[in-house]
This record gives structure tokens, C-alpha cells and sequence, in this order.
């Protein structure tokens, strides 16, 4: 059953008093707490480069890598040396931006991507290798395309979402259920391979349109084999709770409060957080506003105070004090930091 809140107006309260309460899937909800997801990509790469060839790609705390191959085969390798094959037309999303590869073949040396030269094409996009646009090449020369991003993945008070995920989100799970998927990676295949104008604008933006289809697909599929915290959200009773949270981090939560939204009795509340989540329900809600101002400071630029008062607490110095032992710095420098980490 799909919710509709439109089909509970105009009902005759004599009809609507003899419904039961629609309780909603808790698969929704967490859809619905990620609307607020910005998943974007801050710097472009669109790699065309001759076998054999080999490109190291470090990890950037907070940022995610996207990469859509263009020409194919692309091999794949982790930090463990596990590889997997990237084939014409694939994408594949690292939520946690990994350490990885990609290469020709297993043997081929590698050199960090920040030790190609490049050269800029538009405001975010970099063009790596100097060769003729692959649809005036010589196919048999064996070139490989890629489009890669690195990407800002912000789910804000979600954000413990991102550490359930796992390493490599692959596009090619999802196309059975999500066709739609499929003409958008069709064009940005002729977008990396045509060079027509704006090919780099079009194809930055496909790019975050579909690195977010990956991971609302990984979300509405029951977010795979994600325990602990994921599996309290998809708990009927505890999810409610959560979600509650969520979307009035500024109340005054108490525990009996979060069990009365869970239907169930505050010590049994109390111990079924606990063991799904590892902490107090009270920890939980400090962690969930300090993850948010911590996204509101930086990010948005919202002015300190501000973000105090919108978050519950009565005033600046007992914010900045629960910010610091959460965050582990001050509210000051984490506004002073940001926009300073640099992709790599």
C-alpha cells in the first residue's frame, strides 16, 4: 500500500473514524529523512588515456568517488588488491571515497591521478590526457574513457548511513528494478565520447543525478546486509522514534517521550536502543544535533548562535560546549575549516 495523504481529505469523519491508522513503512520514512541528501560532485576529472595505464585514486575524508567508463575495460582494484571489471557504459559509486585503482590490466604500474597533467575545460572539469576525442580516434589504439567525480556526500543528520554502505556501489545491481537508470547512462557514454558543446557540464550533472540514484536504490532495496543502526530504522517500533528525532532535533526529547512514539514502555525503549544502536537515547540525540550544526556552521554558514537556539539549547555556551565534546573542536574552527579540504 502506497501512502496517500491526499485520500484522507474530504472523508466524512463518521467514514474516517472507522479506519484503522495507517501506520507508515519505515522504509518511507527513511526515504523521506534523505530528501535533504546533497550529493554533488566538487571536482571533475574526464580521463582519456592510451593502455596500458594505471591510476591511484587516495582517500578524501567525507567526500565520495563516482567514475563512469566511457570505454571500456576498466579494472577496479581495492586497497586489498580485489578487482573487479568496469566494462563500457558501467558506474560505480565509493561512498567513502577508498583508496583504489584503476588500471588496464593486473600489472600495469601506477601513478597517483594528481601526477597526470590536465588541463581545465570548464569551472569543475579537468581534462586528463591530451588524445583526439574517442569519436575521431582509432579504436584499435586501445584508449580507455573515464569520467570521474569526487564528490561531496552530505546526508546531514543521515550521515551514519554512509559508514553502513558498502565499499563499492555498482550501478549494475539496480538496472532491473530501475530501468530509468539506463538512458541516462547511454548519455553520458555519447557525452564523454562526443565532446559536442557543454559536454562537461552535461555530463558533471548526470553524474550526480546518478551516483544519487545508487544510493536511493541502495536505500529503498532494504539497504542490503546494513546491521545496528540501519537495522533500528527499519525496525517498525524503534524506527518511529528515530524518525521523530529527526524531524524535531530541536525538542526537549525525553526517553519516555521517544518510547510513548515507539508504543512501547521507556525500559524496554531504553534497552532495545541501546543494543541496536551501542548508545543511550539521550547520547543519540546529542551526536544527531552536533552532526547538524556541525552541517549547518560549515556548509550552510548559518550563523553559531543561530544554530544553538534552532537546536534547543538555551544558550551559546552550553552548544559549544556539547559541540566540542562530540565534534572535537569547537564550533569556531569548524566554520573557520570549511571548504578547505582539497580532492585528491
Amino acid at each position: 500500500m502506497t501512502y496517500n495523504p491526499q485520500s484522507l481529505i474530504n472523508r466524512p469523519d463518521t467514514m474516517s473514524a472507522s479506519l484503522p491508522a495507517y501506520v507508515p513503512d519505515v522504509r518511507d520514512l527513511v526515504s523521506e529523512l534523505l530528501l535533504g541528501m546533497r550529493l554533488s560532485g566538487v571536482q571533475y576529472r574526464r580521463i582519456q588515456i592510451p593502455r596500458p595505464f594505471g591510476l591511484s585514486f587516495g582517500h578524501v575524508p567525507g567526500r565520495a568517488q563516482f567514475h563512469f567508463v566511457g570505454r571500456g575495460p576498466v579494472l577496479l582494484r581495492d586497497a586489498a588488491g580485489a578487482t573487479m571489471t568496469l566494462e563500457t557504459g558501467d558506474a560505480i559509486l565509493l561512498p567513502r571515497g577508498s583508496m583504489h585503482t584503476l588500471v588496464s590490466d593486473p600489472d600495469a604500474p601506477c601513478r597517483p591521478i594528481g601526477a597526470f597533467e590536465s588541463a581545465r575545460i570548464c569551472d569543475s572539469v579537468a581534462s586528463v590526457g591530451t588524445p583526439p576525442p574517442c569519436a575521431k580516434s582509432d579504436p584499435t589504439v586501445g584508449e580507455a574513457l573515464i569520467f570521474s567525480a569526487c564528490m561531496e556526500f552530505d546526508l546531514g543528520g543521515m550521515q551514519p548511513l554512509v559508514g553502513t554502505m558498502p565499499e563499492f556501489m555498482h550501478v549494475g545491481t539496480l538496472l532491473a528494478r530501475y530501468p530509468e537508470i539506463r538512458p541516462m547512462l547511454d548519455a553520458m557514454e555519447r557525452e564523454a565520447c562526443s565532446e559536442r558543446a557543454g559536454f562537461a557540464g552535461i555530463l558533471a550533472r548526470l553524474a550526480d543525478v546518478v551516483a544519487s540514484f545508487i544510493v536511493r536504490g541502495w536505500v529503498e532495496c532494504g539497504c542490503g546486509d546494513a546491521t545496528g543502526w540501519v537495522q533500528a530504522l527499519l525496525d517498525p517500533k524503534l524506527g518511529r522514534a528515530i524518525v521523530a528525532l529527526h524531524r524535531d532535533p530541536g525538542r526537549n526529547w525525553s526517553v519516555a517521550e521517544l518510547a510513548a512514539e515507539a508504543g512501547v514502555s521507556r525500559s524496554v525503549f531504553a534497552e532495545r536502543f541501546l543494543a541496536a544502536t551501542g548508545m543511550t537515547p539521550v547520547r543519540y540525540v546529542t551526536e544527531l544535533r552536533m552532526r547538524l550544526a556541525a552541517q549547518w556552521i560549515a556548509r550552510d554558514r548559518e550563523a553559531i548562535e543561530a544554530v544553538a537556539y534552532r537546536l534547543g539549547y538555551g544558550s551559546l555556551a552550553a552548544f559549544s560546549r556539547a559541540f566540542k565534546r562530540v565534534v572535537g573542536r569547537p564550533p569556531g574552527a569548524v566554520r573557520a575549516d570549511a571548504g578547505q579540504t582539497t580532492p585528491a
